[in-house]
């Protein structure tokens, strides 16, 4: 049964409804942040870095390395406080503007006062320290800590509501190295929970005051923002001086600005640095951070551009981008549920209205303008828009759609081929299947051949013999003529008893509707002779039939009562014609008759030489039963001969018989 408009708007609405309910479904996931989902998230954050690949790092930030050449060099890993001194005191020498150490320098050693008093000298040093979340540790120089701590917090009730990451312990430098550091800063790194180092801590709290992270400090100090200057507003960010703002997220974590894979910031040995094989200019004016490369002394985390990546190189790139005013931030939740009900909403209503092939195409459209525009906000606007719940709605929303119609379109498939199997091929089943529309319901007019044959007699035929006889003969006829009928394609209206109803033309359009008509009969006639074969020499009763064939405009469809008894047929003034045509037969002592109307349309047919070995023969223009203007009838019958076709025309004049 083909799909009509209310079946469709049904089917639209409660695709909607599924879309719907999926869409509302990722809005609450997308609330409780699900834990696939987030780890789907991350994916896509790491990749949007590899595609947009290496950003050009700025040039005064280099690392000096405790790497494998200077452990060579040097010593086994930790050196003495004497080999830092030297360093510090040969960076110092060369004109380097920071150096900052991403090394612990905690229990006290016999060449601490050495290293201090360089420290000091140097006057340019900041040292890192260290926050426990798990226990108390440490014995913190509380008086020198707190020098560090932020001094300005805009909105610090908003820390009530969301407080930021909180320290149990601290461990520091030993006393005279805090005494002599130009600053202060610790260098907790906190994973994801797939253990990707994506966000920066920059603010810690710790024994009621907050504190910055080494890197922010150091890009302050750089930048010579005073340290009262760094002011913290809680729960969104800190700002340093007048131009530069660092979003943060309500726990005062930074997502960290990624300049590359491992490698993209200048690298050097200490024990270059130390043994003066480094060019004093390459480090003047320069930050210069150091800390430990060397695969043996695992300070190795994984970011979204690789497994192994050095800790100090993650400071560069932090250290960077707040120098270069470069920050990522993820989009409100507000922003986020915009666009997955946008894009949900709108696939709902797309898939449930458009077909299987379109839908695809919208899909995979719309998820592409998805990463698309996730990629142009993440490397143009430094916007991180989630794209994980949206796609996952979106590829949910389009299957369970399609599932759906598939569903539907399939209980429709049933009812045609439970409506048409009787009546047609199974070509042209499955011809409607893929095109219901050609089956309309309720009906519509088209112009098609009719052929209505009956058996002459039946009524003495039944009379005179046993009802099983009768029956198996007739199913014997109505069998055979079944199996021609479906050869040319007809559809088989209905049996009327020994009655055969049968069209062409529809529901399938067949130009040749008239020609396939002709070729049928013409052959239920030559197979009707074979059964009177049979029949004879089996010493059963014969049987013959008339067949009457007439074209014109009539409506064909489903008729009947809807939800009980529907009937797939044709009705109207050449219905009745064809079975008023074939009633002529028996006067006429002819087995086919075809009226004129069918015979006009075969002309072509038989002058392009597509009809053989026929011969049409007009008999003359007769009066109907229940018309008032006569109709030309031609006899149909075989050629006995060899040859191409023949129409011998009948006599214009007035008709000389009237039906009654």
């Amino acid at each position: 049964m083909p799909v009509g408009p209310a079946e469709k708007s049904k089917k639209a609405k409660v695709v909607f409804l599924i879309g719907l309910s999926i869409t509302i479904l990722f809005a609450v996931l997308m609330f409780i942040r699900l834990s696939p989902l987030e780890r789907l998230e991350w994916l896509i954050y790491d990749l949007r870095f590899r595609i947009m690949g290496n950003t050009e790092p700025p040039e005064n930030i280099v690392i000096a390395a405790i790497d494998e050449k200077s452990i060579e060099k040097l010593g086994r890993w930790p050196w003495s406080r004497n080999n830092i001194a030297r360093l510090i005191a040969k960076l110092s020498d060369a004109g380097a503007e920071l150096i900052v150490f991403d090394i612990f320098m905690t229990e006290k050693e016999e060449h601490d006062p050495a290293l201090a008093r360089t420290v000091r000298d140097a006057g340019n040093v900041l040292v890192p320290i260290v926050f426990f979340f798990d226990r108390e540790r440490g014995t913190p120089d509380n008086e020198l800590l707190i020098n560090s701590a932020f001094q300005s917090i805009e909105k610090p009730d908003e820390f009530r509501r969301h407080a930021p990451v909180s320290a149990k312990g601290v461990l520091t430098p030993f006393h005279e190295l805090m005494q002599e550091t130009m600053n202060l800063g610790h260098i907790n790194m906190i994973p994801d929970k797939d253990g990707v180092l994506r966000w920066e801590p920059m603010i810690v709290e710790y024994d009621g005051y907050l504190y910055p992270s080494l890197d922010l400090q150091t890009a302050a100090v750089y930048l010579a923002i005073p340290h009262e200057k760094l002011v913290v507003h809680a729960a969104g960010g800190v700002q340093l001086g007048s131009k530069r703002f660092i979003p943060t997220d309500e726990y005062g974590r930074g997502l960290i600005y990624y300049y590359g894979p491992p490698g993209t910031f200048t690298h050097f040995s200490i024990s270059d640095v130390i043994e003066d094989r480094v060019n004093p200019e390459f480090l003047r004016g320069k930050i210069v951070l150091v800390g430990a490369t060397a695969l043996g002394i695992y300070d190795l985390r994984v970011t979204p551009f690789s497994g192994v990546m050095a800790g100090v190189e993650k400071h560069a790139n932090v250290i960077a981008s707040i120098i270069d005013n470069r920050f990522l931030r993820r989009a409100p939740v507000s922003a986020n549920l915009a666009v997955l009900l946008l894009s949900g909403l709108f696939l709902s209503f797309a898939v449930g209205r458009f077909k299987a092939s379109i839908s695809l195409f919208i899909t995979s459209l719309l998820t592409l303008f998805l990463f698309s525009l996730s990629y142009y906000l993440f490397a143009l606007k430094g916007i991180w828009i989630d794209v994980a719940y949206p796609a996952t709605a979106i590829l949910l929303v389009f299957a369970n759609g399609i599932v759906y119609s598939h569903a539907v379109e399939e209980r429709y498939a049933k009812r045609i081929r439970a409506m048409f199997s009787s009546y047609v091929t199974e070509r042209v089943v499955n011809e409607l299947i893929r095109n219901p529309g050609m089956a309309k319901l309720g009906g519509e007019r088209k112009e098609v051949t009719i052929l209505f044959s009956d058996i002459r007699g039946f009524t003495s035929f039944s009379e005179s013999y046993p009802p099983e006889e009768v029956v198996l003969t007739l199913n014997e006829y109505l069998g055979a003529m079944t199996e021609i009928i479906f050869k040319w394609e007809g559809t088989l209206d209905k049996f009327m008893g020994d009655a055969i109803l049968t069209f062409w033309g529809a529901p399938m359009k067949q130009e040749d509707h008239a020609e396939r008509a002709i070729k049928c009969s013409l052959e239920m006639l030559k197979k009707l002779n074979e059964l009177q074969a049979g029949w004879q020499a089996e010493g059963r009763p014969m049987l013959s039939a008339g067949i009457g064939i007439n074209t014109g405009e009539a409506l064909v469809g489903n008729i009947g009562a809807e939800g009980r008894k529907m009937d797939y047929t044709v009705i109207g003034d050449h219905v009745n014609l064809a079975s008023r045509i074939e009633t002529l037969t028996r006067k006429f002592n002819v087995d086919i008759l075809a009226t004129e109307f069918t015979m006009n349309k075969i002309r072509s047919a038989i002058e392009a030489g597509r009809i053989w070995r026929i011969e049409a023969r007009g008999l003359e223009r007769v009066v109907v039963k229940g018309k008032e203007k006569a109709v030309g009838i031609y006899q149909v019958k075989p050629l006995e001969k060899e040859g191409g076709a023949v129409i011998v025309e009948y006599k214009e004049g007035e008709a000389r018989h009237k039906q009654k």
